[in-house]
């Protein structure tokens, strides 16, 4: 081999590694960027897992209700869970389930980046949820869509833990006026099992 030819052989060589190192900072850059996203809500979803599972007791079929807005209904959908013992555990278990979603590709009562916060039952038989402010965000705009998301929480709740009479939410520790503009959060709700679609509907 001429010198010359060894002069461009290296040259060469040089920018394939140049160009292969320029491309392995790209690569990690963008996983710095995507990972904590993916990560986060990975380790959200194993969370929501690990309560939903979290029951020391038998397995149990539980009854959902998930907004249907073609009719503007809640349609039932039934899971199995490990029941928890105290009845605050298994208001967290329906709402974690809720806001799991469907298995039938019904709507969310909440979007998928919501967090539960807090969650505890009164003695008179109000429970309150406590949700992270991402309960506001990326929701169906709409005094039905609204509504719809609200009693598929409380009747959800009602149907499988009958001590709750009523529910009351709020975000970040606070009263908030609505949930998107519309349905108003000031006030505690009594299930409505009229909004339930019935079996033969």
């Amino acid at each position: 081999m001429t010198r010359r030819a060894g002069v461009i052989a290296l040259g060469i060589l040089l920018v394939i590694l140049t160009g292969g190192f320029l491309y392995l900072r790209v690569l990690t850059r963008r996983a710095k960027m995507e990972s904590p996203q993916h990560g986060e809500e990975g380790a959200r979803t194993q969370l929501r897992e690990a309560a939903l599972q979290s029951g020391t007791g038998a397995l149990r079929t539980i009854t959902l209700y998930f907004p249907s807005d073609n009719d503007g209904m809640l349609q039932s959908e039934s899971r199995q869970i490990a029941w928890a013992n105290s009845d605050t555990d298994r208001i967290r278990q329906i709402t974690f389930a809720l806001i799991e979603g469907s298995y039938k590709g019904l709507r969310r009562p909440l979007p998928p980046a919501t967090e539960l916060r807090a969650a505890f039952l009164t003695s008179d038989g109000t429970a309150y949820l406590d949700f992270s402010s991402n309960a506001l965000a990326l929701f169906a705009p709409g005094i039905q869509s609204e509504t719809l998301s609200i009693y598929s929480i409380v009747n959800s709740l009602a149907a499988n833990v009958p001590s709750t009479r009523r529910v009351k939410i709020l975000v970040q520790g606070q009263e908030v006026d609505t949930l998107n503009g519309h349905a108003d959060l000031g006030q505690t709700f009594a299930p409505d099992m009229t909004r339930n679609k019935s079996a033969s509907n």
